[in-house]
Protein backbone atom coordinates (compact mmCIF):
# COMPACT_ATOMS: atom_id res chain seq x y z
CA UNK A 1 0.00 0.00 0.00
CA UNK A 2 2.83 2.40 0.85
CA UNK A 3 4.49 1.78 -2.53
CA UNK A 4 1.17 2.19 -4.37
CA UNK A 5 0.34 5.51 -2.71
CA UNK A 6 3.89 6.85 -3.05
CA UNK A 7 4.05 5.87 -6.71
CA UNK A 8 0.66 7.42 -7.41
CA UNK A 9 1.70 10.70 -5.75
CA UNK A 10 4.88 10.83 -7.83
CA UNK A 11 2.99 9.98 -11.03
CA UNK A 12 0.41 12.71 -10.41
CA UNK A 13 3.17 15.30 -10.05
CA UNK A 14 6.08 14.07 -12.13
CA UNK A 15 4.48 14.35 -15.56
CA UNK A 16 4.93 16.73 -18.52
CA UNK A 17 2.12 19.06 -17.43
CA UNK A 18 3.59 19.72 -13.99
CA UNK A 19 7.21 19.63 -15.14
CA UNK A 20 6.66 22.19 -17.89
CA UNK A 21 4.68 24.41 -15.53
CA UNK A 22 7.49 24.31 -12.97
CA UNK A 23 10.16 24.91 -15.59
CA UNK A 24 8.40 28.10 -16.64
CA UNK A 25 8.06 29.15 -12.97
CA UNK A 26 11.76 28.45 -12.44
CA UNK A 27 12.88 30.56 -15.39
CA UNK A 28 14.34 27.65 -17.37
CA UNK A 29 14.04 29.30 -20.82
CA UNK A 30 16.07 32.31 -19.65
CA UNK A 31 18.67 30.09 -17.94
CA UNK A 32 19.16 27.81 -20.92
CA UNK A 33 18.73 30.29 -23.75
CA UNK A 34 16.20 27.96 -25.38
CA UNK A 35 12.70 29.01 -26.34
CA UNK A 36 9.85 27.64 -24.26
CA UNK A 37 8.89 25.30 -27.12
CA UNK A 38 12.45 24.00 -27.29
CA UNK A 39 12.49 23.46 -23.51
CA UNK A 40 9.25 21.48 -23.76
CA UNK A 41 10.58 19.37 -26.65
CA UNK A 42 13.84 18.66 -24.79
CA UNK A 43 12.02 17.71 -21.61
CA UNK A 44 9.62 15.36 -23.38
CA UNK A 45 12.52 13.67 -25.15
CA UNK A 46 14.36 13.20 -21.85
CA UNK A 47 11.22 11.81 -20.18
CA UNK A 48 10.62 9.40 -23.08
CA UNK A 49 14.18 8.07 -22.82
CA UNK A 50 13.89 7.92 -19.02
CA UNK A 51 10.71 5.84 -18.85
CA UNK A 52 10.57 4.00 -22.16
CA UNK A 53 14.14 3.97 -23.47
CA UNK A 54 16.44 3.39 -25.05
CA UNK A 55 18.22 5.55 -22.46
CA UNK A 56 20.35 7.51 -24.89
CA UNK A 57 19.38 11.07 -23.85
CA UNK A 58 20.88 12.31 -27.11
CA UNK A 59 18.35 15.10 -27.73
CA UNK A 60 19.71 17.94 -29.84
CA UNK A 61 18.75 21.53 -30.65
CA UNK A 62 19.91 22.92 -33.99
CA UNK A 63 22.18 19.91 -34.34
CA UNK A 64 23.91 20.48 -31.00
CA UNK A 65 23.57 17.94 -28.16
CA UNK A 66 21.76 19.33 -25.12
CA UNK A 67 23.43 17.07 -22.55
CA UNK A 68 27.15 16.31 -22.33
CA UNK A 69 28.64 12.85 -21.75
CA UNK A 70 28.57 13.11 -17.93
CA UNK A 71 24.98 14.32 -17.90
CA UNK A 72 23.86 11.49 -20.17
CA UNK A 73 25.69 8.97 -17.99
CA UNK A 74 23.86 10.28 -14.92
CA UNK A 75 20.51 10.07 -16.71
CA UNK A 76 21.24 6.45 -17.61
CA UNK A 77 21.74 5.80 -13.88
CA UNK A 78 18.42 7.56 -13.18
CA UNK A 79 16.75 5.38 -15.82
CA UNK A 80 18.15 2.27 -14.12
CA UNK A 81 16.51 3.36 -10.87
CA UNK A 82 13.20 4.65 -12.27
CA UNK A 83 12.32 1.64 -14.42
CA UNK A 84 12.54 -0.98 -11.62
CA UNK A 85 10.62 1.32 -9.27
CA UNK A 86 7.92 1.84 -11.90
CA UNK A 87 7.59 -1.92 -12.39
CA UNK A 88 7.52 -2.46 -8.62
CA UNK A 89 4.85 0.23 -8.28
CA UNK A 90 2.70 -1.43 -10.95
CA UNK A 91 3.04 -4.90 -9.44
CA UNK A 92 2.35 -3.60 -5.92
CA UNK A 93 -0.77 -1.75 -7.08
CA UNK A 94 -2.12 -4.80 -8.92
CA UNK A 95 -1.41 -6.97 -5.88
CA UNK A 96 -3.24 -4.54 -3.60
CA UNK A 97 -6.24 -4.42 -5.95
CA UNK A 98 -6.29 -8.23 -6.08
CA UNK A 99 -6.22 -8.40 -2.28
CA UNK A 100 -9.10 -5.93 -1.98
CA UNK A 101 -11.19 -7.89 -4.49
CA UNK A 102 -10.41 -11.24 -2.87
CA UNK A 103 -11.04 -9.99 0.67
CA UNK A 104 -13.85 -7.50 0.05
CA UNK A 105 -15.98 -9.02 2.82
CA UNK A 106 -13.23 -9.15 5.41
CA UNK A 107 -12.37 -6.25 7.68
CA UNK A 108 -8.78 -7.26 8.36
CA UNK A 109 -7.45 -5.92 5.07
CA UNK A 110 -9.19 -2.57 5.45
CA UNK A 111 -7.85 -2.25 9.00
CA UNK A 112 -4.34 -2.97 7.69
CA UNK A 113 -4.79 -0.38 4.93
CA UNK A 114 -6.04 2.14 7.47
CA UNK A 115 -2.99 1.58 9.67
CA UNK A 116 -0.61 1.73 6.74
CA UNK A 117 -2.13 4.88 5.26
CA UNK A 118 -2.19 6.55 8.68
CA UNK A 119 1.50 5.81 9.12
CA UNK A 120 2.20 7.05 5.61
CA UNK A 121 0.37 10.30 6.33
CA UNK A 122 2.63 10.92 9.32
CA UNK A 123 5.67 10.11 7.21
CA UNK A 124 4.41 12.55 4.57
CA UNK A 125 4.23 15.33 7.15
CA UNK A 126 7.77 14.61 8.34
CA UNK A 127 9.10 14.47 4.78
CA UNK A 128 7.31 17.71 3.91
CA UNK A 129 8.90 19.50 6.88
CA UNK A 130 12.35 18.13 5.98
CA UNK A 131 12.00 19.21 2.36
CA UNK A 132 10.71 22.64 3.35
CA UNK A 133 13.46 23.46 5.82
CA UNK A 134 16.37 21.14 4.91
CA UNK A 135 15.98 20.58 1.19
CA UNK A 136 19.65 20.86 0.20
CA UNK A 137 20.76 18.32 2.80
CA UNK A 138 17.87 15.96 1.98
CA UNK A 139 18.54 16.24 -1.76
CA UNK A 140 22.23 15.46 -1.28
CA UNK A 141 21.50 12.55 1.06
CA UNK A 142 19.02 11.07 -1.43
CA UNK A 143 21.57 11.24 -4.25
CA UNK A 144 24.36 9.79 -2.11
CA UNK A 145 22.17 6.79 -1.29
CA UNK A 146 20.65 6.22 -4.74
CA UNK A 147 23.72 7.20 -6.79
CA UNK A 148 26.72 6.21 -4.64
CA UNK A 149 29.01 6.52 -7.66
CA UNK A 150 28.69 10.28 -7.18
CA UNK A 151 28.15 11.41 -10.78
CA UNK A 152 25.38 13.85 -9.96
CA UNK A 153 27.20 17.14 -9.45
CA UNK A 154 26.96 19.54 -12.36
CA UNK A 155 27.81 23.19 -12.91
CA UNK A 156 24.56 25.18 -13.42
CA UNK A 157 26.50 27.87 -15.27
CA UNK A 158 27.40 25.64 -18.20
CA UNK A 159 25.61 22.29 -17.92
CA UNK A 160 22.07 21.97 -19.17
CA UNK A 161 20.75 19.32 -16.79
CA UNK A 162 20.81 21.63 -13.79
CA UNK A 163 19.54 24.49 -15.93
CA UNK A 164 16.59 22.42 -17.15
CA UNK A 165 15.85 21.16 -13.63
CA UNK A 166 17.09 23.85 -11.19
CA UNK A 167 16.87 23.87 -7.41
CA UNK A 168 13.56 25.74 -7.40
CA UNK A 169 12.07 23.06 -9.64
CA UNK A 170 13.14 20.25 -7.31
CA UNK A 171 12.15 22.08 -4.13
CA UNK A 172 8.62 22.88 -5.31
CA UNK A 173 8.17 19.48 -6.95
CA UNK A 174 9.25 17.67 -3.78
CA UNK A 175 6.82 19.72 -1.71
CA UNK A 176 4.05 19.00 -4.22
CA UNK A 177 4.76 15.24 -4.04
CA UNK A 178 4.63 15.38 -0.23
CA UNK A 179 1.34 17.31 -0.25
CA UNK A 180 -0.29 15.07 -2.86
CA UNK A 181 0.96 11.94 -1.09
CA UNK A 182 -0.38 13.23 2.22
CA UNK A 183 -3.76 13.95 0.65
CA UNK A 184 -3.98 10.50 -0.92
CA UNK A 185 -2.92 8.83 2.33
CA UNK A 186 -5.56 10.72 4.33
CA UNK A 187 -8.25 9.88 1.76
CA UNK A 188 -7.29 6.20 1.73
CA UNK A 189 -7.24 6.18 5.53
CA UNK A 190 -10.77 7.62 5.74
CA UNK A 191 -12.13 5.13 3.19
CA UNK A 192 -10.35 2.20 4.83
CA UNK A 193 -11.65 3.12 8.28
CA UNK A 194 -15.23 3.32 7.00
CA UNK A 195 -14.93 0.02 5.16
CA UNK A 196 -13.42 -1.69 8.21
CA UNK A 197 -16.19 -0.30 10.45
CA UNK A 198 -18.91 -1.48 8.03
CA UNK A 199 -17.52 -5.00 7.97
CA UNK A 200 -17.02 -5.10 11.72
CA UNK A 201 -20.59 -3.94 12.21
Amino acid sequence: MVIAVTGLAIALVFNPVWIEFEQERSGVPAATGYTIDEVHAITRSILADLFFGPPEFAVTVNGQPVLDVAERAHMVDVHNVVVPFTIFFGVSTLFLVALVVASRRGGWLWRAIARGSGTLALIGIVVGVIVLFFFDAAFLAFHLVVFPQGNFTFDPRIERLTQLFPDQFWTETSIAVAIVGLGIAVLVNRVAQRQAARRSG
